[in-house]
């Protein structure tokens, strides 16, 4: 029976994905008035509709060439041109959920966003960004930090194109390779410490040479640490270590700045060292993560030139809190969603050093920086940090409150349970689900007493059908006798006035107890198999389903 049905549920979902594949090029080639792309449209909605009458939510699973469904293949293509899978899995796409309770409004807006040209078009995001903006409420995603380069001959060709533009060169090359012959023949050579103009002359031969000097030139500053002497030998060579970290910075070079600040620790850590260069080494690491080279290497990120995750990381580990004020900035002036994943990671990693500063950022007047330290605050998951996001669940835009909310919710805490029961009284539905999600994610017994006295209140059953349908099913996370006792009486309830809500309420309640998935409410439900209301029959038999499936 199982089987049967898992094979039925996969054709469906094949079904579901060829409309998707008609609805985005019929989408591209038609307007909105356009008859076709009405009934596209309309086709697309009732093949989800029709999956999502026996199933809650549909899960795909995206690699390179195909999309997978509960382990079995439901979409292959070996083409590279308007292949879905690789459209979605070279911007990050791992896994897409689609839940039940799906709208016509927000399926068409996921369609027109997957419907873009985005080699053509004008766009400034990639699809991740444009879904996230969107912000779906039914439809969910995963995504994998490492994107696949479509560009699978990228490495060589740079490669090539490297060599090409130093061939000219080659005299001067052989000039470096004999001088260094002739110094290696040499013995017994009196060395001479660089003055401050050899030091800038080679820093001017370093731009003009194309051979790539700059690990020799830090080795030579290095090696000045400890040839140096006076104060004003310690702020000379700070200078030079400035200009070089600046000119590595600039060329993306992050492995070397890397380089740089291990060595650097190195010498901090060193107690054989003298103060003064112990202490020298730390300005120079401070430099290394002040606001002018953090700027800088934003910019790098932004335009794609470093792309190694790991080699940011390690960068990020050499940093204290003084870069936390910096990154912030940054964070709200980058373009890539990458470049923004990498600065949200070094603050996550970088706030656990300082959460009051990394709160700062909940001041800021753009509405996406807020969001985003919101967002950091709960990876971090510092109890600390919830007197800061209490300032900021009656913030303006909405974008904001759900995701405080849903970080108040995981933290918890002092006031947390009152500054979600009043997220409940909001005058925008988004917000009220996102309190009523925070307060079933945290599961406690303050928190379900919340939502039952909310069902419980007199202008409930005022509420939208699909509002009432989200707080009833919110209460099977509690498996306990009262919300079993509470639903039944709830699914028996009959009355003489406000018939047509008081149906809703009962439905609400026969679909809560199928997801709950006792036994013992079989007899209850079977007795309303027949009901004449449709709402409340159609709840009870998808509840009845349910509960045997799951008893199966």
């Amino acid at each position: 029976m199982q089987a049967v049905q898992g094979s039925e549920d996969v054709k469906k979902v094949k079904d579901v994905i060829q409309t998707v594949l008609k609805a985005r090029k019929i989408l591209r080639m038609y307007p909105e008035n356009n008859p076709i792309y009405v009934n596209t449209l309309e086709e697309c909605y009732n093949k989800f509709r029709d999956f999502f009458y026996y199933q809650d939510d549909l899960v795909l699973t995206v690699k390179q060439n195909e999309i997978i469904y509960h382990g079995e293949q439901v979409y292959y293509s070996a083409e590279k041109e308007d292949n879905l899978a690789v459209f979605f899995f070279k911007d990050g796409l791992r896994e897409i959920s689609f839940k039940k309770g799906l709208q016509p409004e927000e399926l068409e807006a996921f369609l027109k966003i997957i419907s873009l040209d985005f080699n053509r078009d004008v766009l400034d995001d990639d699809i991740v960004t444009l879904f996230w903006e969107r912000d779906f409420q039914k439809i969910q995603y995963v995504v994998d930090d490492v994107v696949l380069s479509d560009d699978e001959d990228y490495e060589e060709r740079a490669v090539a194109e490297a060599k090409e533009e130093s061939a000219g060169d080659d005299n001067i090359l052989k000039a470096y390779e004999d001088a260094f012959k002739e110094t290696e023949e040499l013995t017994d050579v009196l060395i001479v410490p660089l003055t401050d103009k050899d030091l800038q002359s080679l820093l001017k031969e370093l731009d003009d040479d194309n051979a790539d000097k700059t690990p020799k030139l830090i080795q030579i500053l290095f090696e000045m640490i400890f040839l140096s002497e006076s104060a004003e030998d310690f702020e000379d060579l700070l200078d030079f270590f400035k200009n070089a970290i600046e000119y590595i910075a600039g060329r993306g070079e992050i492995h070397l700045l890397v380089q740089t600040q291990s060595r650097l620790q190195g010498i901090v850590e060193d107690a054989a060292n003298a103060d003064i260069v112990r202490k020298f080494a730390r300005k120079v690491m401070m430099f290394a993560g002040s606001e002018q080279i953090i700027i800088i290497l934003g910019e790098v990120l932004d335009s794609g030139q470093e792309s190694e995750e790991k080699i940011f990381e390690d960068f990020i580990k050499y940093l204290d809190r003084s870069a936390i004020v910096p990154l912030m900035k940054v964070l709200g002036e980058l373009k890539s969603i990458h470049a923004r994943k990498f600065v949200i990671d070094a603050l996550v990693f970088l706030g656990t050093k300082d959460i009051s500063l990394l709160a700062k950022g909940l001041t800021d007047t753009r509405w996406y920086v807020v969001r985003n330290i919101i967002y950091i605050l709960r990876k971090i998951g510092d109890k600390r940090a919830v007197d800061y996001l209490l300032k900021t669940v009656r913030h303006g835009d909405v974008r904001v409150k759900k995701e405080v909310i849903r970080a108040l919710g995981e933290l918890g805490g002092g006031g947390v349970l009152q500054a979600l029961r009043d997220c409940l009284d909001d005058t925008d539905a988004q917000v009220r689900s996102a309190s009523l999600k925070a307060l079933c994610n945290m599961g406690s017994e303050a928190s379900k007493r919340i939502i039952l006295n909310k069902v419980n209140d007199k202008v409930f059953k005022d509420k939208e059908f699909e509002e009432k349908k989200e707080f009833f099913e919110a209460l099977p996370r509690w498996k306990d006798e009262e919300i079993y006792n509470f639903l039944i009486a709830t699914v028996k309830q009959n009355v003489f006035f406000g018939r047509s809500k008081n149906y809703e309420n009962r439905a609400c309640a026969a679909g809560a107890l199928g997801i709950l998935g006792r036994k013992d409410a079989l007899p209850i439900l079977q007795k309303l198999r027949n009901d004449g209301n449709k709402l409340l029959r159609e709840a009870v038999l998808l509840a009845v389903k349910r509960i045997m499936h799951d008893a199966q």
